[in-house]
């Protein structure tokens, strides 16, 4: 989330989606989400990747964490070729918790990608750029964002946090849910130490990433032959913006970061009392910021006090970017979907998700500030959309 306070607020709407009954599939509306735009079409995969030398930390009993990942990568397959659902089916079941939707309102398990499963990867090779889901949410919740930077000629990794969000689905079946991290939360909020909660949140996704990092040469050939480990980039929204940053700060391997509305600081409210490392220090590498200016509060380095303190020590390239008249979701699936809902649901909930921009020109705007962003720093090619001149995207960039 944007800030610890939208943390809460999204375990909240998790445990309440964990809850509520499910209605009938058949019953829910089917969403789409829009296509890509690059020259490629897109691959997906998904693996499980085991730490045995690091005990999962919301489940001290189990010595060995578990991830799962999906590669997204530049493909070559006919349009005939079958795509992959957005979300495997425990998943589906407890998605759309934390947006204050209805209940079986939508078919979550019908919403459809446009990658083709374990699709041969186009011939050349390409950096890759990692991506971290905002706290509480899964890895598949910025499948539009995600295809869209593959098919401009990016691997992109995106990682689940397992205990995190409501459900991980691993290929053997097993669920994890996130029962011990709401304990977790519920006792850190009652007891005054929530700095302590968030900074255990950060650190296990930031050693996630790690392992990913660690185990990209050793996926299978077919993958790993099309990739370039010496450019690697990471963004991630909310919480994984923070992770994003987080390791960047102890990880050199990663080149160029970007933090979509994501607080830097371990504090309930964002007020600069509990600043992270990252926030103290900066970055010697290329980092950029995109906020949301929604009415709960957006994150820019006027109104985000973590941010100013990571532009007044950033060492790197920088800059600050806020997409207009959005939400704290807008930076998520929620903004090409939800839109969608409309009639059907209150405006004010829809708004209060993804603010009132409208929907086909924030995701256009989302997806072109990422793909010059990394086109710039892993590829040295710079279409100049982010020197701050007028464009034709809703954006501010913040002086």
């Amino acid at each position: 989330m944007r800030s610890s306070r939208f943390i809460a607020a999204s375990l909240a709407g998790i445990m309440l989606a964990v809850s509520a009954p499910a209605a009938s599939a058949a019953e829910g509306l089917t969403l789409t989400l829009p296509a890509p735009t690059g020259r490629y079409a897109v691959g997906e995969s998904s693996f499980r990747l085991v730490d045995g030398t690091r005990p999962d930390p919301w489940v001290p009993a189990q010595p060995y964490r578990e991830l799962m990942i999906s590669v997204f990568h530049p493909a070559v397959h006919s349009a005939a070729s079958p795509v992959t659902n957005q979300f495997p089916a425990a998943v589906a079941a407890v998605a759309g918790g934390n947006l204050g939707l209805p209940a079986g309102l939508v078919d979550w398990a019908s919403t459809k990608t446009h990658s083709v499963r374990d699709a041969a990867m186009a011939p050349g090779r390409f950096p890759v750029v990692l991506y971290s889901p905002g706290a509480g949410d899964p890895r598949d919740w910025n499948v539009s964002l995600v295809e869209d930077l593959a098919s401009r000629g990016f691997v992109v990794v995106t990682v689940d946090h397992p205990g995190d969000g409501p459900a991980v689905q691993f290929p053997d079946g097993h669920v994890t849910g996130n029962g011990p991290l709401l304990a977790a939360w519920d006792q850190a909020y009652r007891t005054g130490t929530t700095p302590a909660f968030f900074r255990k949140l950060v650190d296990a996704r930031t050693a996630d990433t790690g392992l990913v990092l660690d185990r990209l040469a050793s996926l299978p050939g077919r993958l790993s032959a099309g990739m370039d480990l010496r450019r690697i980039g990471m963004f991630g929204q909310s919480g994984g913006g923070f992770t994003a940053a987080n390791t960047m700060y102890t990880d050199p391997r990663i080149k160029a970061g970007v933090d979509m509305d994501g607080t830097l600081e371990y504090s309930v409210e964002p007020d600069g009392t509990n600043l992270s490392e990252v926030a103290q220090h900066g970055l010697d590498r290329p980092f950029l910021l995109l906020g949301s200016n929604s009415a709960a509060g957006g994150s820019d380095i006027h109104r985000e006090p973590s941010w100013a303190a990571f532009w007044r020590h950033q060492r790197g390239w920088k800059a600050d970017v806020t997409l207009n008249d959005s939400g704290h979701a807008s930076f998520t699936d929620a903004e090409p979907l939800l839109p969608q809902l409309a009639g059907r649901v209150p405006a004010e909930v829809l708004a209060a998700a993804v603010g009132t921009v409208d929907g086909h020109r924030a995701v256009a705007a989302t997806r072109a500030l990422v793909a010059s962003f990394f086109t710039r720093f892993l590829k040295g090619h710079d279409d100049h959309l982010l020197d701050g001149g007028t464009s034709g995207y809703p954006i501010t960039f913040v002086q």
